[in-house]
């Protein structure tokens, strides 16, 4: 089955799509009232849901000339090491502070409310590397933002990033305007 890509996403019709979403469970206020959560546990739990999700964002790297995968915390990591796997490739892991155990380096970035930090191993970008950033959803935009200065940072480049869910109209896509942004589906908030 043929996918039609878009430079700006992924915004597909087929039935693998139809299956993602249906998938997807959504909860209203969680974790605050006027939240709807995007719970992508019973994605996970299907292992058939799981393929064809994995299926979908590689055939969006088909081409690419990646060195890295960089999985953001902590469901990036699902999707971005089995990414990584199938294409034989590294997996580089972002943090929040204090959560890797050796040397890194980190970037620091605003949030509503004050700030927050992210980290990388220092060996998990080289100079030169071109990389693909992984995470499961794209809201703000604030901590893939965060994950593109830091591959940066460490003389990494951000050729872009996929996500499987991305909110519209949270200016998430807006903030990583200079790299291709591939979504699998796009909701509005």
């Amino acid at each position: 089955m043929e996918l039609r890509h878009h430079q700006e996403d992924m915004a597909m019709t087929d039935s693998r799509i139809d299956l993602i979403e249906k998938t997807i469970r959504r909860i209203p206020d969680f974790p605050k009232p006027g939240i709807l959560f995007r719970d992508i546990t019973p994605l996970l739990t299907d292992p058939k849901v799981l393929s064809v999700t994995l299926d979908v964002l590689q055939e969006g790297l088909d081409g690419q000339d990646l060195d890295r995968i960089v999985a953001i915390e902590a469901r990036g990591f699902l999707f971005g090491a089995a990414l990584a796997d199938r294409m034989g490739i590294g997996l580089g892991l972002v943090r929040k502070k204090g959560k890797l155990p050796w040397k890194t380096e980190s970037v620091t970035y605003d949030l509503e409310y004050g700030t927050d930090t992210v980290e990388m191993h220092l060996d998990a970008v080289s100079q030169g590397h071109r990389v693909w950033i992984i995470d499961d959803l794209l809201a703000t935009g604030g901590t893939a933002a965060a994950a593109v200065a830091l591959v940066r940072k460490m003389g990494g480049a951000v050729v872009g990033a996929s996500f499987v869910v991305e909110l519209d109209g949270l200016g998430g896509r807006a903030r990583l305007a200079d790299m291709e942004i591939q979504s699998l589906l796009r909701e509005r908030e």
